[in-house]
């Protein structure tokens, strides 16, 4: 298995709608597991791609000039080159050059930065407030709480670590209130809960736990 199609099985998070192929197909995830299960969450601006002769359709390269690092210090202090698939249908990744900022996420395989359809990936102008506040600090708070998605009717917690993502009712998967402007972050007591930011932490409003 290339490192690639090992990084499409084990990370599942957003497929970019508007760049999406019919054959790459991604288990949805909160931007808050996206970050903590990433090896490097940056933001960028491409800056150049190139197209080299690796894996069945060929891997696209894309030279950045990174802006910020929010994870990934230890592995990958500063990153030239990200990686990903030429066919979107492995879900590769479809980036403008010298357009937009990106913020992009991905893991870290012989000292290279992989990325694609999978991993969360959007325009730094398209992210709300909210999420980037938890990109630099709010999210890695609650690395250690588990978000728990709900597909269909009734759900519940089920343990004091859990916060409840109801997105999928009512988004089909994409983007909803609680991607774009929660956090699931521990409060006193070992519970963790949605925590929007409008209070102290210990005053947080938590979002409904069971419908």
């Amino acid at each position: 298995m290339t490192p690639w199609l090992g990084l499409v099985v084990l990370l599942g998070s957003w497929s970019l709608g508007h760049w999406g192929a019919e054959a790459c197909t991604c288990s949805p995830s909160h931007p808050q597991d996206a970050f903590c299960n990433s090896d490097i969450v940056i933001r960028a601006k491409v800056v150049g791609k190139k197209l080299v002769k690796e894996g069945p359709f060929g891997t696209l390269v894309y030279t950045i000039k990174q802006m910020k690092m929010y994870r990934g210090f230890t592995k990958m202090p500063h990153v030239q080159y990200i990686h990903t698939e030429a066919s979107e249908s492995l879900c590769g990744l479809k980036l403008e050059v010298n357009k937009y900022q990106y913020l992009l996420t991905g893991r870290v395989y012989d000292g290279k930065m992989y990325t694609g359809l999978c991993n969360f990936v959007e325009r730094w102008d398209q992210l709300t407030l909210s999420q980037r506040k938890g990109l630099n600090y709010r999210y890695h708070l609650g690395c250690n709480c588990k978000i728990k998605s709900c597909y269909y009717l009734p759900c519940f917690v089920t343990s004091k670590n859990e916060c409840l993502w109801t997105d999928m009712l009512s988004n089909f998967g994409y983007p909803g209130y609680q991607s774009k402007h929660y956090a699931c972050i521990r409060q006193k007591g070992g519970y963790c809960s949605w925590y929007r930011g409008w209070a102290p932490r210990t005053k947080a409003s938590s979002m409904p736990q069971t419908p």
